[in-house]
Parts: C-alpha cells; structure tokens; sequence
C-alpha cells in the first residue's frame, strides 16, 4: 500500500514537473518568436515609415503597449525595465554603440570655428537646461536639492539613440546641413559631459546622509581627471585603432576583412579601457569614433562599421522601447502620475530646452529658421533612463519615484512629439535651403 502510494505520489509529481517544464518551454517559445519579429521590424519599418510623419521608436512603443493586453503576455517573465540594474546595463550599451555610430558618421574635421555651433550648444545651452531643470524640480516639484540636480542632469543631454532621423547620413555622404551636424555632435558629446553634473548629485546625496566633505573629490577626480581620462584615452585608442585598422600592410590590417562587426570589438575595447582608468566612457567612445573616421578619411570601410553600428543600436533601442511600452500598458511607470509632473514635463520641453537652445545660439551666423529647429529638436532618450537608473544605485535620493516618472514622460512625450514632427519639419527646412541657394546666384547677378 505504502508503495502504490508512493509511486501515485510520484507519478503527480512527475506530471507536475511536466506541466511545469511544458509552460516553461511555452514562454522560451514566445519570447524566442516575439524577438524573431522585433528583428525583422528593425529591418522593415525604417523603410516603410520613412515617407511618413511617424518613427520607428512610436512604433516600438505602440507594440509594447499592445502586446501586454494580448493573451500571450502572461507567458513572459518580469519586463527588464523592473530591475533598476537591468535598466542601466542594457541603456549603458545601446547608449555607447549608439554614440560609435554617431562618430563614424560625422565628416567635418573637429576644429573651434567648423564646431561652433556645438560648442555653443555644450557650453551654454547644457548648463542652463540643467539648472533650469534643477530649479523647477526644486520650486515646483518639491524634490530635494540633490534629486532636483539629477532630474536636470538626467534630461539635459540629447539622445544619441532616438535622434537619428535628425543626424547626418552615413559616412561619406557629404552632409552638410548645419542643423543635423550640429544634432548629432551635441548627442555625441553632452551625453558624457553632463556626468559631472550626475556625479555631483551623487556627492550631495551621499554627503547629505554621512556627512563626508565633497566638493575637493567632485571638482578633481569627477570634473579634472575623469573628462581628461575619457577625451585623452578615447583619442589614444582611436589612434592606436585607426593604425590597426587601416596603416598596417594591407594583409594585416583590419579594413582588409570588410567585417563590420569589428565596431562592436571596438566600441567595447575603447569603453571598458577608459571605465578601468576611471574616465567617462562616453566620452571617451565618441572622441574614439571621431578620431578612428578621420584616421582614414576617405576608406569605405567606414560604411561597413556604421552600418553594423547603426543595425545593432536598432535592435536594441527597439527591444528597450518594446518593453517601455509594455510598462506603461502594466501601469508601474506611470502610478505617480500627477498633474504637476504633467506640467513640469511640458515645460521642460517646450520652454527650457527651447529657450536655453536659442540662448546658446544667440550671434551664431546660422540661418533663423536653423536656430529654431536645432533648439526645438533636443530629443530625450534612453540616456536619460540610464543616468537616472546609474545615480540610484550609487547613492540615496528622495523621491525617486517621482523622478523616475518624470523621465519617463518627458521620453514619452519626445518620443511622439519629435518622431511625429521630424519628417515634415526636416523636409520643409532642406525646401527652404534648397530655395535659397538657388536665389542667391540670381541675386548676385542682378
């Protein structure tokens, strides 16, 4: 009796572990085809909705949303984005091959004068966004000084990621729109730079709760060495790269292989470097990127890296996106919505950034309508998710909850805002130069 009841035991048991083994398999199955089709709407959609006023990121969104009311989502695990370490590793890597790609693709040779436009927009500009920022989270919002200067910190710099269809074109192409060069080396560089400014949050917050002086460590390891560390290694390694790459014998060098997935060997090789020494790794892979494109001006080879680059940023934006839409249909990212967050969000990026942009540009020689489409088109991304999730880890914060939904809307709203505008606006304002530069002729002879 005893045994009949031990192997009936069993018997349950293993149908159990069947049944059990059977919805794990289920879920794999789901996920394993649900990343199938995220593959192939990367390929897909940027050439359907490149004739429409819609981007792939909205798209991206939409399906997440979508997907948590169908029957299938109960089938998947915890969404990424749950874990606050998850969200800063997986943003940490689309956030450095994303700024690769940016510095592959960028022609003009680095100089004070060609660069003004950038210089501006980082001296000025990004300063006063982030102490606007700081301000109204502080005034309005009711966060702590520290809080209040992570908020700033977080949603100053552009994306590098989300702000492609504002970018130059691949490597030689011949860009010479002023409003994307200046985009995309302000991406390239403010997401690095505003560091300083989340490391000084960090101090305040942790000075705050033990009491240990700060200023003396933030302005000489945080400011003076790690900026130095990040631009000066990220220099030395796109030089030692660019000498691998395309000054070896022609049977040895890199470029000779036509692979483009050496960007990825490259971008992480120059950012865990520049993170051992303790630089700023986002930096440092953007000063890389810009010193390997011009170690070889004219290689084709450049494409083939860009182009990996640009695929492997898709993809994982893509995924990253998909499982914020779904977070927002599950509720958790917006439960402390509130009204002044609402307001706080709208202000911030339709007056701050506006205004601190145009600010920065006041007596550049640029064209008006220039000026205002550079400083209108300061999109919020996936960077700002990271700092905010980089800063929660290394110190206490108050009110991080509202912090992160803050971020969070002020992305939503970038995301749809700017997807949404970018087409026509970028069409109307390369009409509008192309008028121009037909007119001038005429007008010098009359």
């Amino acid at each position: 009796m005893l045994s009949m009841n031990a192997a009936s035991l069993m018997g349950t048991k293993a149908r159990a572990d069947g049944l059990q083994l059977n919805m794990t398999v289920d879920s794999y199955i789901v996920l394993v085809a649900l990343f199938g089709l995220v593959v192939l709407m990367t390929s897909w959609l940027p050439m359907v909705l490149k004739e429409f006023p819609l981007s792939l990121p909205i798209v991206c969104i939409a399906f997440g949303t979508l997907f948590v009311w169908t029957p299938l989502s109960s089938m998947i695990g915890d969404n990424p984005l749950d874990s606050r370490y998850l969200t800063e590793k997986i943003t940490e890597f689309v956030v450095i091959i994303a700024l690769m790609g940016a510095g592959l693709k960028i022609d003009r040779i680095v100089g004070w004068r060609s660069w003004m436009t950038t210089w501006r927009l980082l001296a000025i500009s990004m300063p006063l966004t982030i102490g606007a920022i700081a301000l109204l989270g502080w005034s309005f919002l009711g966060v702590g000084v520290a809080s209040s200067l992570l908020l700033g910190s977080a949603l100053a710099p552009t994306d590098p990621v989300l702000a492609s269809d504002v970018q130059v074109g691949p490597p030689l192409s011949g860009e010479k729109s002023e409003v994307r060069f200046a985009l995309t080396s302000e991406a390239g560089l403010n997401d690095g730079l505003s560091f300083p400014f989340v490391h000084l949050a960090i101090a305040i917050a942790a000075s705050a709760a033990t009491g240990a002086p700060w200023l003396r460590d933030w302005l000489l390891v945080d400011v003076v060495w790690r900026l130095a560390a990040g631009a000066g290694l990220g220099w030395l390694t796109g030089k030692l790269l660019g000498y691998l790459t395309f000054r070896l014998p022609n049977r040895a060098k890199l470029a000779r292989t036509g692979d483009g997935f050496v960007v990825l060997g490259i971008t992480c090789l120059s950012y865990g470097l520049i993170e051992l020494a303790h630089g700023y790794g986002f930096v440092g892979v953007f000063v890389t990127a810009l010193t390997l494109r011009h170690a070889e001006r004219d290689s084709g080879y450049h494409e083939n890296l860009h182009s990996f680059a640009e695929q492997i940023e898709r993809l994982m934006m893509m995924i990253v996106l998909v499982c914020f839409g779904a977070a927002i249909a599950e509720g958790s990212v917006f439960r402390a919505l509130d009204w002044p967050v609402v307001a706080a969000s709208l202000v911030i990026l339709f007056l701050i950034r506006p205004i601190a942009g145009w600010i920065g540009l006041l007596g550049s020689p640029i064209l008006k309508r220039e000026k205002v489409i550079i400083a209108f088109f300061g999109i919020r991304g996936l960077g700002s998710f990271y700092y905010l999730a980089y800063a929660l880890g290394h110190a206490p914060f108050s009110n991080a909850e509202t912090l992160w939904v803050t971020v969070s809307l002020v992305v939503l709203i970038s995301v749809v805002l700017h997807g949404i505008a970018v087409t026509p606006v970028m069409r109307w304002l390369e009409r509008e130069n192309d008028r121009d530069a037909v007119a001038k002729p005429q007008d010098h002879v009359l």
